[in-house]
């Protein structure tokens, strides 16, 4: 059995703790129970499939993007697959079933689930997910789709309109309809409509011969080369909705889109995270501080108040949901995030007259991890050792650093980095052309 994650997203409804490097599911808030461990959804979701003792390899469908993101909080073992270019959910599923045939040789007849890395739920969520395998095992559908149980007719999800019930567990389907507006939803509904809840089971073959239709390759490098030749649709459209043999499986427990922060703090016992003070006269209030400076809160009241190097925001819980528009427009390069190898926080970035820049960051690496060695053309680099130790090369000459050491690498020097404990820097980079897309990597050991 092989399980898909599709991680996606722009990380705008929870900004500006969210951005496209680190969305919504990367963002440690979630407690995890009896510990006084913060875990991302993502995690959650994955110690909760190996808990509920699901048999499975599991494969994240993600950007290159967050392709850093999904290491370091999932660990090198996960296997990931990158889209070239961002294109909906169809065709991230097809360049994933195909990476499965084909770089991992699975059988043609190995049942796959696709499913949202991201879902707030419970044990019994994982349960169903074991109901859709076995009907698919057992020949009762090609496609097997989860039904979420609505608590309120929403605009926000897709609704699956059932049609008989052919056994006890599974439903067949008649027909899908897409985020309705409030009224149909609330017929839907009274029709006995489930909410799509995203999750999808079915053989290997079954979604191979549909993506063959589009991109017909031998390997899968092809296949991500030839990436752009997918429909940009959603799988729901492509696939789910023209499906003649599909049924569903029921889950009737508690299943919730954190996807806002009015639905996020709900969820939430600690209100306070990160350097905050309040007095005993703030109420309902959820503050998220990832500055280094104080922040002091008085006599608040509904409020979400998030502090982050991407930006500050200050809302009525009520209101909250109403971010995306505006947080789309003050879209900058990402502030902070998590690599693989550790993270690093942009404190200042100026630009001069001359049109010269300025970019400071603080660099923390994890130890034995490594900066891949790599070049810069336009602008020159000076670290500044403030913690641990580590090993440097410049141009192919090795020595050690620690905490005290300075270390100028002109643009044009390869340079590369390795952690022998943890290890922390302050980067400044000077330039003409400051941007993540100056870097050209090669290999060292």
């Amino acid at each position: 059995m092989q399980i898909i994650l599709l991680s996606g997203g722009s990380g705008t409804r929870l900004w500006p703790l969210s951005n496209d490097a680190r969305s919504k599911q990367f963002l440690r808030l979630l407690d995890v129970e009896g510990t006084d461990i913060r875990e991302s959804m993502v995690q959650r979701v994955m110690r909760q499939i190996r808990e509920i003792g699901i048999d499975a390899d599991v494969t994240v469908a993600t950007s290159v993007s967050q392709q850093d993101s999904v290491i370091a909080q999932l660990g090198e073992g996960v296997s990931i697959v990158t889209e070239p270019s961002r294109r909906d959910t169809f065709p991230a599923i097809c360049l994933a079933c195909e990476y499965l045939a084909k770089e991992k040789q699975c059988a043609e007849d190995e049942i796959v689930v696709v499913m949202p890395c991201d879902p707030y739920t419970e044990t019994g969520y994982f349960g169903c997910i074991k109901r859709m395998v076995q009907s698919i095992a057992d020949g009762c559908a090609d496609m097997m789709v989860m039904g979420i149980c609505p608590t309120y007719p929403s605009e926000k999800y897709g609704y699956v309109v059932p049609e008989k019930e052919y056994t006890d567990e599974v439903i067949a389907v008649k027909r899908f309809t897409e985020k309705p507006d409030v009224q149909t939803a609330e017929k839907l509904i009274a029709d006995g409509a489930l909410w799509n809840g995203g999750v999808f089971a079915f053989r290997l073959r079954y979604l191979t011969a549909i993506s063959d239709k589009y991109v017909s390759a031998k390997s899968f490098t092809e296949v991500r080369d030839r990436y752009d030749e997918f429909p940009k649709i959603s799988f729901d459209y492509e696939v789910a909705e023209k499906a003649t043999s599909i049924g569903m499986v029921k889950f009737l427990g508690k299943w919730k889109d954190l996807g806002t922060w009015n639905t996020l703090t709900d969820e939430l016992h600690c209100k306070k995270y990160g350097n905050v003070l309040t007095d005993d006269t703030c109420e309902n209030t959820h503050i998220f501080n990832e500055l280094g400076i104080p922040l002091l809160c008085l006599g608040t009241k509904d409020l979400v108040i998030a502090a982050s190097p991407d930006g500050i925001f200050v809302s009525e819980k009520s209101k909250s949901e109403n971010i995306k528009g505006y947080a789309a427009a003050l879209k900058n390069r990402p502030m902070y995030e998590e690599r693989r190898w550790g993270k690093y926080k942009i404190v200042d970035s100026v630009c001069f007259p001359d049109g010269s820049q300025s970019l400071t960051k603080h660099v923390s690496l994890d130890p034995d991890c490594s900066i891949s060695y790599h070049r810069h053309d336009y602008h020159d680099e000076v670290w500044t050792i403030i913690d641990g130790e580590g090993e440097i090369v410049i141009d192919g000459v090795r020595r050690k650093i620690k905490r005290g050491d300075t270390v100028e690498i002109p643009k044009g020097f390869k340079h590369g980095v390795h952690a022998l404990t943890s290890l922390s820097f302050i980067e400044v980079q000077t330039g003409t052309k400051l941007s993540e897309e100056d870097i050209y990597r090669f290999s060292y050991d």
